[in-house]
C-alpha cells in the first residue's frame, strides 16, 4: 500500500478512538476541536474554557462540556426565526 493511504487510514482509525472517549487529553482536544494548541494554552490560561487539571500539569477535558462551549453562542437560522415571529403573532394577535 501507499504511504500516504494507511497514513490517512490510521488518522481516521485515531479519530474514531478520540469519538468514544468521554475525557481528551490536551492533544486530544485539540484534534477533536480544530483549535491550535497555543490558542486552546490561552483559553485555558484565561479560565474561558472548561478543563480539567488534576495533578497541576496535565490538562483534561470532558467531551460533553466541549460541545457545549463550542456551541454556546448558537445562532437561529431564517427559517426558525420566522417561524417563532409567526408564532409569536397568533399568540399576540389583538381580537
Amino acid at each position: 500500500m501507499d504511504t500516504i493511504l494507511i497514513l490517512e487510514r490510521l488518522n481516521r482509525l485515531e479519530k474514531l478512538l478520540i469519538g468514544n472517549k468521554e475525557v481528551l487529553t490536551f492533544d486530544e482536544a485539540c484534534d477533536y476541536t480544530g483549535i491550535s494548541r497555543s490558542y486552546l494554552y490561552k483559553l485555558t490560561a484565561s479560565g474561558k474554557i472548561p478543563h480539567s487539571k488534576p495533578n497541576g500539569k496535565m490538562l483534561f477535558f470532558e467531551k460533553k462540556r466541549l460541545v457545549e462551549w463550542l456551541l454556546q453562542n448558537s445562532r437561529k437560522s431564517k427559517n426558525e426565526i420566522e417561524a417563532e415571529a409567526i408564532a409569536y403573532t397568533f399568540r399576540n394577535k389583538r381580537r
